[in-house]
């Protein structure tokens, strides 16, 4: 995405609703599911070498 530049003269002006309650705890929980989710999937790409002799 790239970056959007503001014509002269003339202002962007960006304003969100605000959350409600039960939206915030649902954005919360799942962002919260994803990081989990992301955490698992970087340790199963990750190699351990055992320090015991063979």
């Amino acid at each position: 995405m790239g970056f959007i530049k503001e014509p002269e003269g003339v202002d962007f002006v960006i304003q969100s609703k605000p959350l409600t309650a039960k939206k915030e705890k649902e954005l919360s929980a799942f962002i919260a599911k994803r990081k989990l989710e992301i955490k698992k999937e970087s340790k199963k790409g990750t190699y351990v070498q055992s320090s015991r002799p063979t």
